[in-house]
């Protein structure tokens, strides 16, 4: 019997032992010629595989750095102005208001004043015919705020760093057409030019010149939408995730909402807005393109993500730690909110980051409840007139002087910083939170 047996081993010869001699091998048998050859073939793959998803993340690094380095090489330049230096001699000038009134009465004391005409006139004088038009329209507002801060300048010759045209702003930066560099040239010799931070872009609003434009209304509108979209998605998200997933009965009305969150999850953008548009606007006749009404219809697009990833955090907690708090006599409602709830939070702030993060950068809803209209000046509250910073790159970026390009990358500077700053509080709550078991 042992005999019959061996005979029904099959007979492999082996590299390097002599063919006369067969030995019994399996077929298995990695020393074998076939199974080198597979092993050789797998390996190669495997290092195949490896040299593709290395260039497909050199390939992705490339393209991020690409864009960091043109968005802040046009950005950077956002945050600076081109100023041109002006003296005006007030006591010979057009003025009417004298120190006394500024004194007394403030921008009153301003009201009937030409500073409009006065800064054209000292700039065709000073800079020659036509110097007007290398300043900005707002140059005079800059005028009126300085008497506003020192009336005594009235009383004598001062010299003013206006900000410059569009066109010379531009052309100082190296971008310019050519008769603009021609007289970034002369100005640049006679010592006249000059460039600066430009405040005015981090504390304004929006504005018809370029070189006037500010971030701020925009910044301070984003910080509201966001405080209201927080303050409502957050604690139904959550709460509706721990009814979901401690309380609710597994019946049909379970299900039907079950996935009706989870379709509503991938709804686009655009349709909460129109849902907004209809709801908050016509029906409750809320005020147009108000943060209150953008906070509301973000929340909705918002609320069924906090709610999967609730869900998926609450169902992560071992149950053993349910057992254990039951055990030691804490009631169900103790249970969830004691022990399962702190333990499940990580995960629900990573997915509140999801939210947040998705629901700073949109536009399409926040068009259709009318958040892209011109705001030149910052809301003061929850009701009144706003814009967010995605709709106003989108509006800037739509712009046809050429002054509002730089201004554009340096919007989405100040929006990645925004957005880098929101998830960092959040990362570290989370990590605040977070406990190993």
């Amino acid at each position: 019997m042992s005999e019959l047996n061996a005979s029904l081993v099959p007979q492999l010869p082996i590299v390097g032992v002599d063919a006369h001699e067969p030995v019994a091998r399996k077929p298995t048998d990695w020393r074998t010629g076939s199974m080198q050859g597979r092993i050789r073939r797998r390996y190669a793959a495997e290092r195949r595989f490896r040299l593709i998803g290395a260039g497909a993340v050199v390939l992705a690094a490339a393209f991020l750095a690409f864009l960091l380095v043109t968005m802040f090489a046009n950005g950077l330049r956002g945050f600076t102005r081109t100023e041109v230096a002006l003296d005006i001699d007030f006591p010979r000038s057009t003025l009417i208001v004298d120190q006394t009134a500024v004194q007394r009465f403030g921008e009153q004391g301003l009201a009937g004043a030409d500073l409009q005409g006065v800064v054209a006139a000292a700039a065709n004088a000073r800079l020659g015919p036509g110097g007007a038009a290398l300043l900005s329209d707002g140059a005079w507002v800059e005028v009126r705020r300085a008497i506003l801060e020192d009336p005594a300048i009235l009383s004598g010759v001062h010299r003013f760093e206006l900000p410059a045209a569009a066109a010379i702003d531009v052309a100082a930066k190296g971008d310019g057409a050519a008769d603009a560099e021609v007289q970034v040239a002369r100005l640049r010799e006679r010592g006249l030019l000059s460039t600066g931070f430009n405040g005015q872009f981090l504390t304004g609003a929006d504005a018809t010149d370029p070189t006037a434009v500010g971030i701020w209304g925009a910044f301070k509108g984003s910080l509201l939408t966001m405080l209201v979209t927080l303050a409502l998605a957050f604690p139904i998200g959550v709460l509706s995730a721990v009814y979901l997933e401690e309380y609710a009965p597994r019946n049909r009305w379970t299900d039907i909402i079950e996935v009706s969150i989870n379709n509503l999850a991938a709804v686009p953008s655009i349709i909460f807005g129109l849902l907004g548009l209809a709801i908050f606007l016509n029906v409750m006749n809320l005020p147009r393109s108000a943060p209150i009404v953008g906070g509301l219809t973000l929340a909705l697009m918002t609320m069924p993500v906090i709610v999967i990833a609730g869900r998926n955090a609450i169902k992560a907690v071992p149950p053993s730690i349910r057992d254990a708090a039951l055990g030691v006599g804490a009631s169900p409602v103790q249970v969830v909110f004691h022990h399962v709830l702190p333990l499940a939070l990580p995960g629900i702030l990573t997915g509140t980051i999801i939210g947040m993060a998705r629901a700073l950068g949109e536009t399409a809803p926040l068009l259709m409840i009318g958040m892209r209209a011109f705001i030149s000046s910052p809301p003061e509250g929850l009701t009144q007139p706003a814009t967010v910073l995605p709709v106003q790159i989108f509006l800037w970026s739509d712009e046809v002087s050429r002054g509002f390009v730089e201004k554009t990358s340096a919007a989405i500077i100040v929006l990645l910083v925004f957005l880098l700053a929101m998830n960092g509080i959040a990362i570290y709550l989370r990590n605040r939170f977070e406990k190993r078991w």
